[in-house]
């Protein structure tokens, strides 16, 4: 049984269908790389893995660990080992980051009072290269660069613990240190803790501090091709997503034709059709 199955997954958002069939599994401990041209569905696959309102599935089916999670409201899923770290982490004024983190963690947030010292937000900033002294009261991601705002996150997925953690582009805005630092710490945490990743991301920069098992390709709202990350990725390189997929502009009606063709020459060569 995979960690995550996903099975002809339908999803609207308004009255737009944006998600047409999705297909996807994800083993416990792999990480598996998605990409896909801009508009193609990898944002509205994440926030409804998440469970965000607004997302409707109308058809097909999303298992956690064999867990149905179609019906299942975003803290149940959080829960269940699901952590979700967004591509531009929000503001959010009026909270601490150390407050955060101990709460991702299952923890209450800070009270001097009763904890003179600080003990589980402060060892992890520190470990994703954050000075407490400078961080430690600071609310949440306000005024913080964007590789700041990568390492809070990452810091708050330390404390999480998840079983599956999904990242929206974690090498968006981030300089090459950054990006090495960040990639490092989650490489050491994945392998360390034979935790899951679904990795959305438009470069390879990353790869070899993550070490991908598995990629995907999106093409309008459907995963349309899975196999090697390093091999995808340098063919999308040398020819760009529209000659890679074979079709230019990407629409519905040539990727099901294409299907199609592939498998009546799949019959054929098998002696069925």
């Amino acid at each position: 049984m995979s960690l995550l199955e996903v099975k002809d997954l339908h999803v609207k958002v308004g009255d737009k269908e944006i998600l047409r069939g999705v297909d996807l599994a994800i083993e416990k401990g792999e990480v598996h790389v998605v990409m896909g041209p801009n508009a193609s569905g990898k944002t509205t696959l994440i926030m409804t893995l998440l469970g965000y309102p607004g997302y409707k599935i109308t058809q097909g089916k999303i298992a956690f660990n064999g867990i149905n999670f179609n019906e299942k409201p975003i803290h149940e899923r959080v829960a269940l080992g699901l952590f979700v770290a967004f591509q531009t982490p929000p503001e959010i004024r009026g909270v601490k980051l150390r407050d955060l983190i101990r709460i991702a963690g299952g923890q209450d947030p800070w009270d001097p009072l009763k904890e003179e010292k600080e003990t589980i937000a402060t060892p992890l900033l520190e470990k994703v290269g954050l000075d407490p002294a400078t961080f430690f009261s600071r609310d949440v991601n306000v005024g913080f660069s964007g590789g700041e705002k990568k390492r809070s996150e990452l810091a708050q997925i330390f404390a999480a613990r998840p079983r599956l953690m999904i990242l929206d582009e974690p090498d968006s805005g981030v300089d090459i240190d950054s990006l090495k630092t960040l990639g490092l710490d989650l490489g050491d945490y994945i392998r360390e803790n034979n935790c899951a990743a679904l990795v959305i991301t438009h470069y390879r920069h990353i790869l070899p501090y993550i070490r991908p098992d598995k990629a995907s390709v999106m093409c309008h709202g459907r995963v349309i091709v899975t196999g090697d990350p390093y091999e995808i990725f340098s063919k999308i390189e040398e020819k760009g997503y529209c000659e890679y997929l074979g079709v230019c502009p990407p629409d519905m009606k040539s990727l099901v034709e294409k299907e199609k063709t592939y498998e009546q020459d799949s019959q054929v060569e098998k002696g069925t059709g």
